[in-house]
């Protein structure tokens, strides 16, 4: 059933995505007039507060983490914000959260960001409390489980409330301007379709880059490691997108499918086909740094980078590398997709240096698609024609943001209060995640390998690099 919802029921509602990206995205939603007018956003948490205290929470987070300029109207969005105390793990807690709700149950949109321990007895309070109805649908945060079992534990459990057509599950990631910007390159433009493929394309590479430690993350990172907490969702959602078919339309049902179709489609990893590593101490930014073992202050074998190079076995990928990457601590801070286009299969311009066409799809902290191209030197040309790399740069102000530079999140709550799943994981979509990664983990674990150390402020261990080298290929830096 399709509905716009009345009410917003958020989980977790004090907690750190709540202030740094829920509750500044409802405001700049608010602020813009996307918000239903009558929508009712209730936060429940086990801290005890009144609507008022919730308010000045709100309030707080909001000044700290929203710019001013987004905040038009904020007294009015905060008198949208309602708060009802309730630990999850105390049935007796959901008769007052429904109380809460009232009649909005008819439509309501839940978000869930709590621990994934906590998913199943939280729907089994829902569903007693008569909140898991057909007006009711749920967006899911991440980590969905840490294998494919726990995972199918989690589905099973949400799906024993809500079938498949009202669960939403979060990947922030799709949220971003350029990510969906990804599918009109590819689809609304004649010319990169006929070439996407590989008889054109020679490799892929996909890097998301932190230069972040652990943060307030210790205990969850060092339980999850690099490859599950990123690789596993963000990048491959990225190569999902990257690499899928042309979908019949642009409907929930049909990309997705596609996407699905190119999970299946990952040739398990092989020997030699990856490479982790454990940042040690370094300098980010001219300020010098802990290692891993120091900020967590014990020794651990959890890797805090990974690169991979992944095959698509499909008729329209087969022989094309995707070379993959994450770490933390790295040199920058950069999310970005690269697609390298083969050389001209023959040079009219003798000894000219050729190189081949380049699309750089930035991602994170800019979003942008630069296109190399080559061109000819300014010259008389006397000894020959001399070519060189132009970027073909269409990073212009506010060329994908609009008038302000959204937050992932506006428009995944924005989904989720109107009902559009297109932007959100189906849960074949997560299992295939999974299936291809608990691999990994298990040809790790059989190659008994261990993370290299590489340096804070580098790009990770140098057998990284040799991984693509191998191939005569760079990692765009």
């Amino acid at each position: 059933m399709s509905f716009t919802a009345d009410t917003l029921l958020l989980f977790g509602a004090t907690g750190d995505l709540a202030k740094r990206m829920l509750l500044p995205s409802l405001c700049a939603l608010d602020a813009d007039k996307l918000l239903p007018e009558t929508l009712r956003i209730v936060g429940t948490a086990r801290s005890p507060m009144s609507d008022a205290e919730y308010r000045n929470f709100a309030r707080a987070a909001l000044e700290k983490y929203l710019p001013a300029e987004r905040r038009g109207g904020m007294a009015d969005f905060l008198n949208r914000l309602h708060y009802q105390p309730n630990d999850v793990t105390h049935p007796e807690g959901f008769a007052k959260l429904a109380e809460q709700v009232g009649d909005s149950r008819h439509r309501l949109a839940i978000f869930l960001s709590t621990a994934p321990s906590l998913f199943e007895v939280t729907i089994e309070g829902l569903e007693r409390a008569g909140l898991g109805g057909e007006g009711v649908r749920i967006g899911l945060e991440k980590p969905l489980g840490l294998d494919l079992a726990s995972s199918r534990e989690i589905n099973d459990a949400v799906a024993k409330c809500f079938p498949e057509t009202r669960i939403f599950r979060i990947d922030h990631y799709l949220g971003k301007e350029t990510v969906q910007n990804l599918l009109a390159l590819r689809f609304a433009n004649v010319f990169f379709e006929p070439l996407w493929n590989a008889t054109h394309i020679g490799h892929v590479q996909i890097t998301v880059a932190e230069t972040v430690g652990l943060e307030d993350r210790a205990e969850f990172y060092d339980h999850t490691g690099a490859l599950r907490d990123m690789l596993q969702n963000h990048i491959l959602q990225l190569l999902s997108l990257v690499a899928m078919e042309p979908p019949a339309s642009y409907d929930p049902t049909a990309v997705r499918d596609e996407k699905v179709k190119v999970l299946r489609a990952l040739r398990p990893v092989r020997d030699g086909e990856s490479v982790t590593g454990q940042y040690r101490g370094g300098a980010i930014g001219g300020a010098i740094v802990p290692g891993y073992d120091d900020e967590l202050k014990r020794d651990s074998g959890t890797e805090t980078f990974v690169a991979l190079k992944a095959h698509i076995d499909n008729w329209r990928w087969q022989g094309v590398p995707f070379y993959l990457r994450t770490g933390k601590r790295m040199h920058e801070r950069v999310t970005e997709i690269v697609v390298q286009f083969r050389n001209v299969p023959h040079s009219i311009f003798g000894n000219a240096r050729m190189k081949p066409n380049r699309l750089v799809i930035g991602i994170q902290p800019e979003e942008n698609i630069t296109l190399s191209l080559m061109a000819k030197v300014p010259g008389l040309d006397r000894d020959g024609i001399a070519l060189r790399p132009v970027p073909l740069d269409i990073a212009m102000p506010d060329a994908f943001t609009g008038a302000h530079r959204r937050i992932a999140y506006e428009r995944l709550l924005l989904d989720l209060i109107e009902g559009d799943q297109t932007l959100f994981v189906r849960r074949d979509e997560v299992e295939a995640q999974w299936a291809w990664i608990d691999g990994i983990r298990a040809q790790w674990k059989s190659e008994a390998l261990e993370p290299k150390p590489y340096a804070s402020g580098s790009w990770g261990p140098s057998a990284a690099i040799a991984l693509a080298e191998r191939d005569g290929v760079s990692w765009h830096e």
